[in-house]
């Protein structure tokens, strides 16, 4: 007999699920950030918003969060993933080609943020290990909903847009060491200054700095072998539990080494971020990471206090406001300072003015660490939290004064380097065939990326300095994140038919405009490939055909530009008859683009 389920214990999860199954769809439908309104739903459904009423309307109980504590442990892994997915997107070669913007620029930003809001903290009354707190955690901004922002306004890549990325860049690289300096502050006595040393100090990171160089350590010693271990096994299921295993397992050892678990996942995704797994893990991860961390939001909001906002509306609203005008300003300042125009200046400084989700992770720490007193985190929580609904006003602002001057001269303006070194060409299946086609655009000096399902054929590839990843091409995700929108043609060399054709309309899908070029097995499977959307099918039997003829007619004596010139007249012939609708009996099923 089965055992009698309580839909209560299931009440909170139910509720969730429903909220991300609305809430997502519906603010993207209206081109809001979906993370507005898990904060919006949390604190609606929290215990100080419906839930506050529930002693008046018990009916109101079956839909508000019973157990915010609960949620809140499974929520904090919405944080450790979004910190895994940062470290995998850095590459040393990323950081080197931005290393003015994103060490200069973004730590003059994470630096004079946090003294100006610092200075603020302490004249209203705050202790100055407090202040340093609050400080630092409201320096800094919504990578969560910025760059969706960006990359939705196709602005990524703007002088802006690169201005924006490299501040947030530095400031997620700040995360690690903000949280561990507050685990390290906690551990002393407020008020003690005198006890904070240079030698105290090195001594109380020292745990810390073993940990961290075990992890490193051991990490690049197991992680790369056990991916390499699952993908010979050639199974999806194994591959996602491969890479939860690390994302977690990483984060348990490093909360063991007395360290956070969210530092712990940046770490394993930066030991990942140059490997060859690294976009197949992405691609793994990414729904994870986006329910995980609309749980977390729901989770902030959750504990906000609505009472305090509606007791004392003119001071929260107040320090929003606040917080807003000071990083504004002081992101204005530098961005000029680094020789950007005011209206591009402008548009950078309204986007990272508000708070962003740190601020939940570093001032929960600082309050859990007794840094921060629950009343003035309270506070703090509030106001970053409004700052951050208005981002998408601000953003709005910003764009509109950044295209009324888009007519003005741009030739003060820095030319920002790339991000990447970005293919020009994707070579997707990197056996026999996909290696000579790398080795020919090499020759010719064109930059390019590989992707194959075999691990093998990656590993051999990388052993010979190829940039060569592995993963299912078939995926429009992992084509978009190995170069897919920027690079000027695709070459499908797969041995699958059926891959083949799923890879090509995958990306006349996403790319129109793009060169595709596939290997097809025969004259109609060439057709098919048309049909789909390939700029040129090139059938392996008519291509043998084609070389035997040319090897037979320059031995017999025909001279070679003859040749030549017959063997492309041929060619021709033979791509101009299999577009045709009624070619080899079929009817045209698609429209060739």
């Amino acid at each position: 007999m089965a055992a009698e389920v309580d839909p209560n214990n299931y009440k909170d999860a139910v509720l969730f699920l429903a909220t991300a199954g609305i809430v997502a769809p519906l603010f993207r439908r209206l081109k809001i950030s979906p993370i507005l309104g898990f904060l919006g739903a949390g604190a609606l459904l929290g215990p100080f918003g419906l839930g506050a009423l529930a002693d008046r309307a018990p009916w109101l109980g079956a839909v508000t969060i019973d157990n915010p504590a609960e949620i809140a442990q499974l929520a904090e892994f919405g944080v450790v993933f979004l910190l895994f997915m940062i470290g995998l997107e850095l590459s040393w070669e990323r950081l080197r080609l931005l290393r003015r913007l994103v060490f200069g620029l973004g730590a003059a930003q994470v630096a004079v943020c946090t003294a100006v809001i610092t200075a603020g903290a302490m004249a209203l009354g705050q202790p100055i290990l407090s202040a340093v707190a609050i400080g630092a955690a409201l320096a800094l901004s919504s990578t969560a909903i910025v760059m969706p922002i960006l990359a939705d306004q196709k602005r990524q890549h703007t002088v802006q847009g690169r201005a924006v990325f490299s501040i947030l860049l530095f400031q997620d690289l700040a995360v690690a060491p903000i949280l561990v300096t507050i685990a390290v502050l906690g551990g002393q006595a407020a008020g003690q200054v005198e006890d904070f040393s240079p030698q105290r100090i090195l001594l109380a990171f020292a745990p810390a700095t073993i940990g961290l160089l075990a992890i490193v350590i051991v990490g690049r010693l197991l992680l790369r072998p056990m991916l390499r271990s699952v993908a010979k096994a050639k199974s999806d299921e194994l591959f996602m539990a491969a890479s939860l295993l690390i994302v977690i397992g990483v984060g348990l050892a490093a909360a063991m080494a007395g360290l956070s678990m969210a530092l712990g996942a940046f770490i394993a995704g930066l030991l990942l971020a140059e490997t060859e797994y690294r976009h197949e893990v992405e691609v793994t991860i990414e729904p994870f990471k986006g329910l995980l961390l609309g749980l977390f939001f729901v989770s902030v909001g959750s504990g906000l206090d609505l009472a305090a906002l509606a007791r004392e509306p003119a001071r929260l609203v107040g320090l929003s406001l606040a917080l807003i005008a000071l990083n504004g300003g002081v992101v204005f300042a530098l961005c000029r300072l680094f020789r950007l125009r005011w209206p591009k200046a402008l548009e950078a400084a309204l986007l990272l003015a508000a708070g962003g989700e740190f601020a939940f992770v570093i001032i929960s720490n600082a309050m859990a660490n007794g840094l921060v007193s629950p009343a003035a985190g309270q506070a703090v929580l509030v106001s970053s939290t409004l700052s951050m609904c208005a981002l998408p006003l601000l953003a709005e602002i910003g764009r509109r004064v950044s295209a009324r001057s888009a007519a003005a001269a741009t030739t003060s303006d820095p030319t920002p380097a790339p991000l990447a070194s970005e293919p020009q060409v994707l070579v997707v299946g990197y056996g026999r065939v996909g290696k000579l086609v790398g080795d020919m655009l090499s020759r010719h000096d064109l930059t390019w990326c590989g992707v194959d399902r075999d691990p093998r054929l990656v590993e051999a590839g990388r052993r010979e300095g190829r940039t060569v990843h592995f993963g299912e091409a078939s995926r429009a995700e992992l084509l978009q994140r190995c170069g897919l929108d920027t690079a000027k043609a695709l070459v499908v060399t797969m041995d699958s038919p059926e891959g083949a054709e799923s890879v090509v309309a995958q990306a006349r899908a996403l790319r129109p405009d793009m060169i595709i070029v596939a290997r097809a097995r025969d004259a109609r499977h060439a057709k098919r490939l048309y049909e789909l959307g390939a700029t040129d099918a090139v059938p392996e039997t008519i291509e043998a055909s084609l070389q035997l003829s040319e090897a037979v007619l320059v031995d017999v004596g025909v001279p070679m530009g003859l040749v030549i010139a017959s063997i492309h007249e041929r060619r021709d012939e033979f791509r101009q008859m299999l577009n045709r609708p009624d070619a080899l009996g079929g009817r045209r099923r698609a429209r060739r683009i």
